[in-house]
């Protein structure tokens, strides 16, 4: 497995990934991954097995305490404090097998490089428990995130 910037042909492939990795959530519309895409290109990269994308990585700077909506297209970032991670999918012939956390071992770097304390993210599905194995802490904020999913919490990861 290796990493790598995501190209434009990868676009059909992440909209497949996320669909496998996601089945409780409406999909986010192409336009709004690549918004997300566009807006730090640097920290977002595909997982290429044998030559093909089996997971992908989309993070971009934001402000903390203040996670992005579901569906939100991205312009340009001001004021950034945090590295966001908005999504890490991994089609499931990859789980389980370190592409998590090699992931995230590149997210570490490229926030540390780029001067963020922190890494913050919003857990759906239950994820919040493999995020709080590898660090991420629970925290409460004020906004309102009824437009993810019932479990939906928001965590901290910091460097």
């Amino acid at each position: 497995m290796k990493l790598r910037n995501i190209e434009s042909a990868d676009w059909p492939t992440i909209l497949e990934i996320q669909l496998e990795c996601y089945p409780q959530i409406e999909p986010e519309s192409l336009q709004v991954l690549q918004s997300k895409w566009l807006a730090s290109p640097q920290s977002c990269f595909g997982l290429e097995l044998n030559n093909q994308v089996v997971g992908y990585c989309l993070a971009h700077p934001w402000v903390a305490n203040n996670p992005p909506s579901l569906e939100q297209q991205l312009s340009a970032i001001k004021a950034a404090n945090t590295l966001y991670l908005h999504d890490i999918a991994l089609s499931a012939n990859v789980q389980g097998k370190g592409a998590g956390g090699l992931i995230l071992g590149k997210l570490k770097q490229f926030a540390l490089q780029h001067g963020y304390a922190t890494i913050s993210l919003v857990a759906v599905q239950g994820a919040d428990r493999y995020w709080q194995q590898q660090g991420f802490k629970i925290h409460a904020i004020d906004k309102d995130l009824s437009g993810y999913p019932s479990d939906a919490c928001y965590m901290i990861y910091t460097l």
